[in-house]
């Protein structure tokens, strides 16, 4: 129950997954909540995601005999992001990510104990470069998690105002007391920021994560409609630190591709990636948590080579990966095309010796179920696939420019500590005040984990958050 000076014990901006989950975990503990949303339906990132969520010891996994703990979790979070996140907040971060995982399993969601070979199939399945396998799987994808989310606020009697961007927050005496949205100003004993990132405001993206600017015209973004930013504009009004700035998550892709691969479709198995030295660099496989670093550590273009073959192999139906569209480009000048490799390195300036000899050593090893090189031969066979990609032998021959160009989600938030409350300038939180999802920075670090990675971060600091802020309440 809200108290006589209050209208809501509880505002959460935002109705994303971070926002559901503050919003149905502050309805839980028995206080008022009203959650505003800026654009016409609820869901944010969340529900335009696969759904995985990372997460260690979980009944799940025990159900697989997967052997997992949050110290070997923490232990690699940490390792992969190169130790510039807080130990604390990262720590608090995987200890809660399991038991959000039971919460949500509770709630209803969908994760099957059985071994997923993708993104998209229920169950468990490897999220990045992890040890153990982490990335559970719901079924339904993002859109189950929303839907079971939003059916835990209902029934929990929280009000979603819909279309409704918050301006400002209420302040007196150095604490949050509320909002105005609408020109109407609703007092709470506590505010939760669960606004999303930035991705959708080129300026604010030139600012924060100049990075993704590399990628030129290539550029595009697939987060929610409603990541324009608002959680810096709330931030700034209270003197809020932001966390996480330059960082963000880039999916490499190639440079003609405009779509997220749901739509987009996928490249060739049988193709090699080369360097500006016409030599090959990676698993072409490697999980993005690690691949766009790959690329950019080449200094310069990489490209993606494939055959005919390759080509005509691709399914139809796709916006981006069909033989049609790829025959389209090659008109355009996003694909290179030329009937042996000689002709195909001159046309990507790389050395044609080296080209030769990179697609013979592939063709030597990949058709025949090894990669001594770079080990895809194992990374195919966590993804199912059991049959080895064809050679790369039949002209034309094309290549493409490969390089992160699809704009996830943006790691700039403001900077909260382990009870996802909102620090100041001087590391102190501020009072009434919690951040999550994209918009608490400090968990999503300067590299992505993995599959599941935001959605974990998402739903577990939100859940936090919506807790400490029923506790502030």
């Amino acid at each position: 129950m809200s108290t006589p000076e209050n209208d809501y014990d509880v505002i959460v901006i935002g109705g994303g997954g971070a926002g559901l989950a503050a919003a149905a975990s502050a309805a839980e503990r028995g206080r008022s909540v009203i959650l505003f949303e800026s654009e016409g339906e609820l869901g944010g990132s969340t529900q335009l995601s696969a759904g995985m969520f990372t997460a260690a010891a979980t009944s799940v996994q025990k159900a697989l005999g997967v052997d997992d703990t949050v110290d070997r979790y923490f232990q690699h979070y940490m390792d992969l992001n190169q130790w510039l996140l807080k130990p604390g907040l990262v720590r608090r971060f995987c200890e809660l990510a399991g038991p959000t995982l039971e919460w949500l399993l509770d709630l209803g969601v969908e994760v099957p104990a059985q071994v997923s070979s993708d993104a998209h199939t229920p169950g468990l399945t490897r999220a990045g470069v992890e040890d153990v396998w982490r990335a559970h799987v719901p079924k339904d994808q993002g859109y189950g998690l929303v839907q079971v989310l939003d059916r835990a606020r209902k029934a929990a009697g929280v009000e979603a105002v819909l279309h409704t961007r918050v301006e400002r927050l209420l302040v007196e005496d150095g604490r949050v007391r509320g909002v105005v949205a609408d020109g109407v100003e609703l007092r709470s004993g506590a505010v939760v920021v669960a606004s999303g990132g930035l991705a959708q405001d080129p300026a604010l993206v030139e600012r924060w994560f100049p990075d993704a600017l590399r990628a030129g015209d290539s550029l595009f973004v697939v987060a929610a409609p409603g990541s324009r930013g608002d959680h810096l504009v709330l931030g700034e009004q209270v003197g809020a630190s932001v966390a996480g700035d330059g960082w963000g998550l880039m999916l490499p892709t190639a440079q003609f591709v405009r779509h997220h691969h749901w739509q987009a479709g996928f490249p060739p198995v049988s193709r090699v990636h080369v360097n500006p030295q016409g030599r090959r660099f990676m698993d072409e496989d490697a999980s993005y948590a690690v691949s766009g670093g790959l690329i950019d550590a080449q200094g310069g273009p990489a490209w993606m080579v494939f055959d005919d073959a390759a080509r005509r192999a691709l399914p139809e139906g796709y916006a981006d990966w069909t033989p049609s569209r790829v025959t389209e480009h090659v008109g355009t000048g996003a694909v290179v095309a030329a009937e042996d490799l000689s002709g195909l390195a001159e046309r990507i300036g790389v050395p044609a010796d080296h080209l030769l000899a990179t697609v013979e050593r592939w063709n030597d090893q990949l058709p025949y179920g090894s990669d001594v090189d770079f080990q895809r031969d194992q990374t195919l066979a966590a993804k199912g696939v059991t049959t080895p990609p064809a050679p790369i032998a039949t002209p034309p021959f094309h290549a493409t420019r490969v390089l992160p160009t699809e704009l996830v989600c943006t790691h700039a938030g403001l900077e909260i500590d382990a009870n996802a409350a909102v620090l100041d300038q001087r590391a102190r939180p501020i009072p009434g005040l919690y951040a999550a999802g994209e918009a608490g920075g400090g968990v999503l670090g300067n590299r992505y984990v993995g599959g599941g990675n935001a959605v974990a971060n998402a739903l577990t600091l939100g859940r936090l958050a919506g807790q400490n802020a029923a506790a502030t309440a």
